[in-house]
C-alpha cells in the first residue's frame, strides 16, 4: 500500500491545506499519496519472481492498467460529485447496496492489513540497527509495532491530526532518497548485469515469462493503491480542469521513479542477489553501491517516511467504516464520534484488528511481502466496479449531454475493468482465498446494516453472491486448517 499522508477526507485536513490548490500544489499531493513503503522494496520484490524482460512487460500492461483506472476517477470525480464517499460510493451508486458494501469492507480490509505490513516493514528497516527485529516478525518487532500502534491511536484520539510539518518531513522522506537512488545506481549501471539473464529463463523457479509476469502484478498495484485519492480533493482546486492534469503528472512521475528502481538495481546486483536481499532492498542495493551510508540512508527514510503514514493510513482505514456507517452501508456503531470528532468505535475496531494481525504475523512468521499480496487482492473489488461503473456510465449516458463523446471514458471504464480482472487471475488462487476468507465475514455486518435501516437483505442475485462468498471463506478456512496454505 501506499502511504496516503493526504489522502484523507477533506474534513479531515481542512486546517493543513490551502483554501484552493493549485496545479503544483494537486501534482505534490497525488505523487504524496502513491509514494510509499512499496518504492523502498521493489527491487526485491519484483525481481523475486521476475527477470528484467517480465518486469518491463509488468510495467507495461501496468501503465496501461492504471492510466486506465487514473482517467476513471477522474471521469467520475467530475460526472458524480455527489459520490464522495471513495470507491465504494461508486460500486453502490452503479451495482446495487451488496457490491458497494463488499466494496467498502474490501477497500477496508485493504487499509488496516495494509497498516499491518507497514508496522512490519517499519520494524524490519530498524533491524539494520537492532539485530533482534529481523524481518520485522519476531517478539521484540512485535512487541516494538504493537506500542507504535497503540501510542498513534492515542494521539489520534487525542484529536491530533494531519500538520503541515509532518507531510513536509515525510514526503522530503519518501521523494529525496528516491531521486537519489536513481541518480546513483543509473551511474553504476552495469549493462552486462542487467543483461546476464534478461528472459528469466535460465533460472526454472521463475516459470515462463507469464507466469514471471504474473508474479509482478500484485506488487505493482500496491505501490499504485491511493491513486484514487486525488478525487478527493476535487473541490478544492482553484481550477477543476487542474486535477486531470495533476493526476496524470503525479501519476507518469510515480511511474517512472518505480520502473527506473526496480529495472535500474537489475544493473547493480543480478536476479538472484536481488531476490535475496532483505527489504527495504532498496538499501541493499544502495549499499552495494556506496558503502554502508546507502542502507543506513535508505533505512532511516523508510522508517521516518513508514511512520508518518502510518498515522495517516490509521486515519484514513477508520475513516471508511465510518463514512459507511453515515450512510447506512455499514452498520451505525461504527459512525459513533468521541467529543473531538474522532471515529472511535471505527479506529478502535481497525485497530484491535491490527493488533490481531501482527500477533499472527509472529506465530506464522509472516512477512511483508505476504501482508501487501493480501492488502492489494482485496483492493480489487472496489477497483474492478469502479472503472465497471464508468463503463456503465458511458454505456447509458447518464451524466453526458447530449451528442457528448463517450467512446474515451467507456475505453477507460473497459480497460480498468478489464486490468482489475487480470489482476485478480494474476494474484492465484492462495491469495483470493485468504481475501476471501476476510471478505466472508463481512455479510454478517451487511445484514447487520440493512436490518437497522428496515431494507430487504438481499435480492435473488445478490443472496447467490454471498453464498459464493461465504463458500469461498469456508473453503479457505478449510485449506488453512489442513495446511494446504499457508495464513499468511
Amino acid at each position: 500500500m501506499t502511504t496516503a499522508d493526504i489522502n484523507i477526507p477533506v474534513r479531515k485536513v481542512a486546517t493543513a491545506l490551502p483554501s484552493k490548490l493549485r496545479l503544483g500544489s494537486l501534482t505534490a499531493l497525488v505523487i504524496g499519496s502513491m509514494v510509499g513503503s512499496g518504492v523502498f522494496s521493489l527491487p526485491q520484490n519484483m525481481a523475486a519472481g521476475a527477470g528484467p524482460l517480465a518486469i518491463l512487460i509488468g510495467w507495461a500492461i501496468t501503465a496501461a492498467g492504471m492510466l486506465a483506472l487514473v482517467f476513471v476517477y477522474q471521469s467520475l470525480a467530475t460526472r458524480k460529485p455527489e459520490l464522495d464517499a471513495g470507491p465504494y460510493a461508486y460500486a453502490k451508486a452503479g451495482f446495487g447496496p451488496f457490491i458497494g458494501f463488499n466494496s467498502a469492507w474490501g477497500y477496508w480490509i485493504s487499509a488496516w492489513v495494509g497498516n499491518v505490513s507497514y508496522a512490519v516493514i517499519v520494524f524490519s528497516a530498524l533491524s539494520y540497527f537492532f539485530p533482534a527485529f529481523g524481518d520485522g516478525n519476531t517478539w521484540q518487532a512485535v512487541l516494538g509495532a504493537s506500542i507504535l500502534l497503540w501510542l498513534i491511536h492515542s494521539l489520534i484520539l487525542a484529536g491530533i491530526r494531519q500538520a503541515a510539518v509532518i507531510n513536509l518531513i515525510v514526503t522530503v522522506a519518501k521523494i529525496a532518497p528516491i531521486v537519489l537512488f536513481v541518480g546513483v545506481v543509473a551511474v553504476a549501471f552495469k549493462l552486462q548485469v542487467w543483461s546476464l539473464d534478461f528472459t528469466g529463463l535460465g533460472n526454472a523457479s521463475l516459470g515462463s515469462i507469464t507466469a514471471q509476469v504474473k508474479s509482478t502484478m500484485l506488487v505493482t498495484l500496491w505501490v499504485f493503491i491511493g491513486i484514487e485519492g486525488a478525487s478527493v480533493f476535487s473541490a478544492r482546486a482553484e481550477r477543476r480542469k487542474d486535477i486531470a492534469t495533476a493526476t496524470v503528472l503525479g501519476f507518469f512521475t510515480c511511474l517512472a521513479l518505480y520502473a527506473l528502481v526496480s529495472l535500474l538495481s537489475l544493473g547493480i546486483l543480478s536476479q538472484p542477489e536481488l531476490a535475496a536481499l532483505k527489504n527495504p532492498s532498496m538499501a541493499g542495493v544502495l549499499e552495494a553501491v556506496v558503502g554502508p551510508w546507502g542502507a543506513i540512508l535508505i533505512n532511516i527514510a523508510l522508517v521516518v517516511s513508514v511512520v508518518g503514514a502510518f498515522l495517516s493510513w490509521t486515519l484514513l482505514a477508520a475513516e471508511i467504516p465510518h463514512a459507511a456507517a453515515k450512510d447506512g452501508t455499514m452498520p451505525k456503531f461504527f459512525g459513533t464520534e468521541n467529543e473531538r470528532g474522532v471515529p472511535s468505535t471505527s479506529l478502535l475496531i481497525t485497530n484491535l484488528l491490527v493488533q490481531a494481525f501482527l500477533v499472527i504475523t509472529l506465530f506464522a512468521q509472516s512477512t511483508y511481502q505476504a501482508l501487501f499480496y493480501i492488502a492489494s487482492a482485496a483492493i480489487l473489488v472496489p477497483y474492478i466496479f469502479s472503472g465497471a461503473y464508468a463503463a456503465k456510465l458511458a454505456l447509458t449516458g447518464e451524466s453526458y449531454a447530449v451528442g457528448e463523446q463517450r467512446t474515451g471514458p467507456l475505453f477507460a471504464g473497459l480497460l480498468a475493468t478489464v486490468y482489475g480482472l487480470w489482476l485478480v487471475y494474476a494474484a492465484g488462487p492462495t491469495y483470493l482465498f485468504m481475501a476471501a476468507m476476510l471478505y466472508a465475514p463481512g455479510i454478517l455486518f451487511y445484514v447487520w446494516a440493512r436490518r437497522e435501516t428496515n431494507q430487504r437483505v438481499f435480492h435473488p442475485v445478490e443472496a447467490g453472491l454471498a453464498v459464493a462468498l461465504v463458500a469461498a471463506g469456508v473453503a479457505a478456512a478449510y485449506l488453512i486448517w489442513n495446511g494446504s496454505i499457508s495464513p499468511l
